[in-house]
């Protein structure tokens, strides 16, 4: 039906050769498309999209004028990956997370990487994301980054690189598990029939490691949101409900005798982990940010005495700040003494002399990036940027060099996408979920998410995108 006209030569595409021949992991489920009517497919697509809407499965988009509430758009055609595949994505982050948690309890006590010269000092302190008051501080277990998202995309060549490293409040894994329910409903058969890898557990394996990090035998864990007008407050209540834990705002809270204490109907009850996703600086107005309102006033002093803990630990977003990533592949070889087993996309930090002359010579050829930004704010694709932006982009990066880095622009893969009445190649990035308790684990699946409109490169919910479920074969 849409093979004969499905451009797979342009791009490396997930389920189709240069040559027009289906990949061998992709080859009973394209039997099973072929074997559908273009209308059995846009009915499938359209009790997807209410599904999603009947579960809540929103977002907020700030910006938008016409209405703030959208469903992140779920297509129906899965993204698979092969378990050798998945086998080295799930080495290579496990080696990255441990490094990067080697990172910041260094970073922030004896500062050896600092003092060995191996990044320099003035691009840590500068970044957004260090945060003095951490200094000298090892959290519970010595853990900084229970929960990581991080980012990969694959090149034109079907090599795996690590885009960006997300290890504040990384969201997204409540579209992943409710995907994978809505897909199982549309087709039931394919997952147990392909050896599909369930994720159904992730919250209990997130509630595992809440958990670990309290030496009570029963703890009281919550999930600490801003409150509904957040954009991923859909997943913040997804999670509390999920694990059977609390779901707690800033004003739900107060501090007795350095211990936090939520407000319940039958009185004060003690907190001992908050899985936050409020972002660090809002997290204590008496320590960070003072004109906070959703933080709670006293806390950052409770987690340094020990009497609660947080996920992640305050100060982790140093390690997911866009020129330290360029640092990452010298971090993992500090630490460990090992190649990165998944690289880095190359990398241009324009706070550097030499790499800032070649951005502003590149500009064009290169997509830039702001250091501390997320959601596909404050970037440019050079090859579709027009002249303003380029004038534009060139006058902030000689303006502010710390905060722009640049990178080639990458020939993202694709995935069959339905758009009307056929497949058509959209371009996808992937986010896989690490949790890090007694051990670092891989969730085996991911965040798959989709450029909707035809030959763009943006992915985020928040410019656009849309998302796909992603399979990952056990076999």
């Amino acid at each position: 039906m849409f093979v004969s006209s499905y451009d797979s030569k342009t791009h490396y595409d997930e389920m189709f050769e240069a040559d027009g021949s289906c990949r061998p992991h992709y080859s009973e489920l394209l039997d099973m498309l072929k074997s559908l009517s273009v209308e059995k497919l846009q009915q499938l697509q359209f009790t997807t999209d209410k599904a999603q809407m009947a579960m809540g499965m929103t977002f907020n988009v700030y910006h938008d004028k016409q209405g703030i509430e959208k469903i992140l758009h779920l297509d129906i055609v899965p993204r698979i990956i092969n378990a050798a595949e998945w086998e080295k994505i799930e080495t290579g982050l496990k080696q990255r997370i441990y490094a990067l948690n080697l990172f910041l309890q260094d970073v922030y006590n004896e500062q050896k990487i600092l003092k060995d010269k191996i990044l320099p000092k003035e691009l840590v302190f500068s970044c957004p994301g260090y945060l003095k008051p951490c200094e000298g501080l090892t959290p519970p277990k010595g853990i900084w980054c229970h929960i990581t998202g991080t980012d990969l995309v694959r090149d034109k060549n079907g090599e795996f690189y690590i885009l960006e490293d997300n290890l504040r409040c990384p969201s997204g894994v409540s579209y992943q598990l409710e995907s994978r329910e809505i897909i199982k409903r549309v087709f039931p058969n394919m997952l147990s029939k392909l050896g599909v890898a369930p994720v159904s557990n992730y919250p209990n394996r997130l509630l595992n490691i809440l958990e670990y990090l309290s030496d009570k035998e029963k703890p009281v864990v919550g999930v600490l949101t801003p409150g509904i007008y957040n954009s991923a407050y859909f997943e913040h209540s997804y999670l509390a409900h999920s694990m059977g834990v609390e779901l707690v705002m800033g004003q739900d809270m107060v501090m007795v005798k350095n211990h936090v204490f939520m407000l319940t109907t039958n009185g004060l009850k003690q907190i001992d982990v908050l899985y936050r996703r409020i972002d660090d600086t809002f997290l204590d107005p008496d320590v960070f940010n003072p004109e906070s309102l959703i933080g709670v006033p006293g806390i950052f002093k409770a987690f340094k005495s020990g009497n609660i803990s947080l996920a992640n630990a305050p100060g982790s977003g140093v390690a997911d700040d866009k020129a330290i990533y360029a640092y990452v592949p010298k971090i993992i070889k500090y630490y460990l003494d090992e190649d990165p087993i998944l690289p880095n996309v190359p990398t241009y930090l324009c706070s550097d002399e030499k790499d800032r002359a070649y951005v502003l010579d590149h500009l064009q050829d290169l997509v830039v990036k702001e250091t501390n930004a997320a959601g596909g704010y404050g970037m440019m694709i050079g090859p579709r940027a027009s002249g303003k932006e380029l004038k534009t982009f060139t006058r902030l990066i000689k303006e502010n060099p710390r905060n722009y880095i640049a990178q080639p622009t990458l020939s993202l893969s694709t995935v069959p996408t339905l758009v009307d009445s056929q497949l058509e190649p959209r371009h996808v990035d992937l986010r896989p979920y690490i949790l890090y308790g007694e051990e670092i684990e891989v969730i085996p699946g991911a965040f798959t998410r989709v450029a909707l409109k035809r030959g763009s490169l943006i992915v985020n919910s928040s410019q656009g995108g849309g998302s796909k479920d992603t399979w990952v074969l056990q076999h």
